[in-house]
């Protein structure tokens, strides 16, 4: 399905957009939650913090490869919404010629570089060789990864937010299935239950490839398409390493945070990691709106409708900071019971740790309204680079949280790392959206 956004109520059509994406997101992490209570109930609580314990370096990688995706996906938006469909297909080949790199690139150096990696994050000994084979085997399903979110952004970019989803659904059930055999019937254990991660991602990349082969004639790339350019390749470069960047400097900020919990013990990192996989389950309808939000503003650029960016942003915050306190009321009154879909009632303090961490965030959850949408509308607008100062906020948050406040406040300090960077955040990118679309709208006013 291909959808344009530059027409309609800009509210129904952001919903639109964003429900397969929400429902996509819901999906992923209802299999991540699944996938820590196999581990944890069944393999155990060791188990689950040698799975956790390098959450922050999987986001730090993933969450570049998947920003590079994203970051390509807005000049496909904005020539889309113009109605340059030679543009936008020249940009898709220079997209995967870009993908193609990363995907070596990302792949070897992240493999030989695993232990070195387990060993900064300051990983316990007990749990070392499960963090290691568990994490080595996401890092080799890199390529599967990128493939998948690269043609999710593609066919984002041109309205279609169902299909990414309906494959992204075959493949989490396929992974949930995977991860009862290889764990409870092959007795694999981590390493299991990353095989099953990748070989599920692998099937949805795939998916989508074939897809857009078979049914998306408008997106095949004719000899003429697929002619290097150096003016696209810098344009893709120009979106796409910002955005990747973003992710990955807010991930340092994470690797620190999580170095600094590592060393508080097994404990700590049981309960970090089962309030993780609740925090990033109850994210999901922020970066669904935002995302939508994001390319609605790219279309509505390329279509030189800058009264209905602002609208769609404002419509998107408001939506967003609603979402944000009914939420964070939800953890703050039910996190120890929602923790217990990982860890066993008999494990008090770990359970006590994973309440106190979600209890913290939701007094702040609401911030995120704010920070998710003029981050991603920001980006939308093509000031990807911009954005990206944002990350940096984030980063530098929380490692000032984590090296002068861990050691004197322990597991406290940790609980209050996340507020403090979306905090600092907000400080700079509220602002920085409402001027990059003013800007924009100067910079519509004098082409025409």
């Amino acid at each position: 399905m291909t959808g344009s956004m530059t027409e309609g109520k800009p509210l129904g059509l952001i919903i639109r957009f964003a429900l397969p994406l929400l429902m996509g997101n819901i999906l992923q992490q209802t299999y991540n939650v699944i996938d820590a209570a196999i581990v944890g109930r069944i393999l155990g609580p060791e188990a689950l913090a040698g799975v956790g314990a390098s959450s922050s370096v999987q986001f730090f990688v993933l969450g570049f490869c998947m920003g590079i995706c994203c970051g390509f996906g807005i000049p496909l938006a904005q020539a889309f919404g113009a109605g340059d469909m030679h543009k936008l297909r020249r940009l898709i080949f220079h997209a995967f010629l870009l993908t193609g790199a990363a995907a070596v690139i990302i792949t070897t150096a992240c493999a030989l570089l695993c232990p070195n990696i387990l060993h900064m994050l300051s990983t316990p000994d007990d749990i070392f060789a499960d963090a290691y084979i568990y994490l080595l085997i996401l890092f080799l399903g890199i390529p599967f990864s990128l493939l998948y979110n690269l043609l999710s952004a593609i066919l984002r970019a041109v309205g279609d937010s169902r299909t990414p989803f309906i494959f992204l659904a075959i493949s989490t059930v396929l992974n949930i299935i995977l991860d009862l055999v290889f764990i409870i019937c092959l007795g694999l254990g981590c390493a299991g239950a990353a095989a099953a991660t990748i070989t599920a991602q692998a099937v949805s990349g795939i998916s989508c490839l074939v897809y857009i082969n078979k049914k998306r004639p408008d997106l095949s790339l004719s000899a003429d398409d697929r002619k290097f350019t150096p003016k696209y390749l810098g344009t893709m470069l120009v979106m796409g390493i910002p955005m990747g960047l973003q992710y990955s400097i807010t991930a340092i900020g994470s690797m620190v945070m999580q170095s600094a919990n590592n060393g508080l013990g097994s404990v700590y990192i049981s309960g970090f990691t089962a309030g993780m996989r609740i925090k990033q389950f109850v994210m999901c309808p922020f970066d669904a709106v935002a995302t939508a939000v994001s390319v609605f503003a790219g279309q509505n650029l390329g279509a030189g409708r800058i009264d209905r960016v602002k609208t769609g942003l404002a419509k998107g915050i408001a939506v967003n900071v609603g979402y944000g306190i009914a939420s964070g009321l939800v953890l703050i009154f039910f996190g120890r019971a929602l923790s217990g879909l990982f860890i066993e009632q008999g494990e008090t303090a770990i359970l006590d740790a994973a309440a106190k961490y979600l209890g913290c965030l939701g007094l702040f959850y609401w911030v995120l309204g704010f920070l998710n949408v003029c981050r991603m509308t920001t980006q939308g607008l093509g000031y990807s680079g911009r954005a990206v100062f944002s990350g940096i906020m984030e980063m530098i948050a929380r490692i000032i949280v984590s090296v002068f406040f861990v050691d004197t406040y322990g597991f406290t300090a940790i609980c209050f790392a996340d507020q403090s960077a979306w905090i600092a955040a907000c400080l700079y990118i509220v602002p920085m959206c409402f001027y990059c679309v003013k800007k924009a709208e100067k910079n519509t006013v004098r082409k025409d």
